[in-house]
């Protein structure tokens, strides 16, 4: 049985690890529901770009939440 992919609650978008990583990092460890990094940008209301680099930064600095 394989499971379904995991969408972002307001776009319906399919998300990836990072997507998942960031919410998780920005919003709540405990997240169930997730945002892509083009929704994360617009409730923070900062470019995309800026979560990018900040994701960037934190697999950098080793975060279990974006390990490759």
């Amino acid at each position: 049985m394989q499971n379904s992919p995991l969408s972002c609650i307001k776009c319906g978008d399919i998300l990836v690890n990072d997507d998942i990583g960031a919410t998780k990092k920005l919003i709540n460890r405990g997240s169930t529901e997730f945002l892509c990094i083009p929704c994360l940008a617009k409730h923070f209301n900062v470019t995309e770009e800026l979560i990018r680099r900040k994701i960037e930064e934190y697999r950098a600095y080793g975060c279990s939440l974006f390990a490759n």
